[in-house]
């Protein structure tokens, strides 16, 4: 089970909403951690908060509690005939079968379409109805997520709760890469797959990943989803395997329940299967440097040519080893169903 998914419930009080000012201090109930929040700060907040409590009726009737593998996790439906965003690590591969909670308590089911296996982008589909689905926008502006910009994160951790309801966090946007956005709102078990909004009431990113401090969370930004669309409507797994400007490696990484960089699959006859990399593996550095999440592991490889020789560490079965992997020319994209 991923780090968000979680197979138990957690009762929690109402709806935790958690502040942080531009000059680094905290708002808990009764006080500051830190002394006295400067007045422009106050300002800050409350116009934060104004702004969350207008959107939040909005955007929470699109949020959804998800079942699939015995695991708990969270969603959100982008269109009117109930299109659903969410992590791919929930279904796991097109074609599931997931329960779906809607915010009344109502159950329906929706079917898995599409992923990136490498990025943990989704797409699933609701079980039709007569009326339209509540739906919220995604973000089309990848751009404008920076690193400094107010966001929101909605979701169910620890499954569906009707007493408390959905819980909100706010935070700030820490890093954006070139799939993923890092914020500081605190995700937990049964978060994966909901959605971070911006202060427009749009999609900006889908929870992926916990980091251990758990102060920076990493989230899928819309860029996979905008980029691999068609295809992930038709049911295909898209596989942007780790390759470089011509160079090609042949294979795909997931995060572990561990946290660590896992390789997922291993494409017949690429280097990586000639080198003797096998599924399971953990990839602990590539030429010496430590690999400790997929977007860094994939910019490393893409920064080889076709030819460049890896210095590949990984562990299997609480070994290490290092192999050496000549990258060969890269073949045409990889897609599979």
């Amino acid at each position: 089970m991923h780090p968000l998914c979680s197979s138990f419930a957690r009762r929690a009080a109402t709806a935790l909403v958690v502040l942080q000012t531009v000059a680094g201090y905290s708002l808990a109930a009764g006080g500051s951690e830190k002394g006295p929040v400067p007045k422009a700060d106050i300002a800050t907040l409350l116009r934060v908060q104004s702004d969350v409590q207008k959107l939040l009726p909005q955007v929470r009737p699109a949020l959804v509690a998800i079942q699939s593998g015995g695991g708990t996790a969270s969603g959100v439906i982008i269109s009117a005939d109930g299109l659903l965003l969410t992590a791919a690590h929930v279904p796991g591969a097109p074609g599931k079968d997931m329960r779906v909670i809607l915010e009344d308590g109502s159950v329906t089911t929706a079917k898995s379409l599409g992923l990136d296996k490498t990025t943990d982008a989704a797409l699933g589909q609701l079980k039709a109805r007569t009326k339209p689905w509540p739906f919220v926008n995604l973000s089309r502006e990848v751009v404008k997520a920076q690193p400094g910009e107010w966001c929101f994160a909605l979701g169910h951790p620890g499954g569906f709760d009707k007493a408390r309801g959905p819980v909100l966090r706010v935070g700030k946007i820490i890093k954006q890469t070139a799939n993923s956005l890092h914020t500081d709102c605190v995700l937990m078990g049964g978060d994966s797959g909901g959605p971070l909004f911006n202060f427009n009431g749009e999609v900006i990113g889908i929870h992926s990943q916990i980091w251990e401090g758990r102060d920076q969370n990493v989230h899928v930004s819309m860029a996979p989803f905008l980029r691999s669309w068609d295809a992930m409507q038709k049911s295909q797994v898209i596989r942007v395997w780790g390759v470089g400007s011509g160079g090609y490696l042949g294979v795909a990484t997931v995060m572990s329940d561990d946290v660590e960089l896992e390789v997922a699959d291993v494409i017949d006859g690429s280097p990586a299967q000639k080198a003797g990399v096998r599924m399971g593996d953990v990839i602990l550095s590539v030429n010496g440097d430590a690999m400790t999440d997929q977007q860094q592991f994939t910019a490393t490889v893409r920064a080889r040519a076709a030819g460049d020789t890896l210095k590949i560490k990984l562990r299997t079965s609480g070994k290490e080893r290092e192999l050496s992997v000549q990258l060969a020319q890269r073949p045409e994209e990889e897609e599979g169903q």
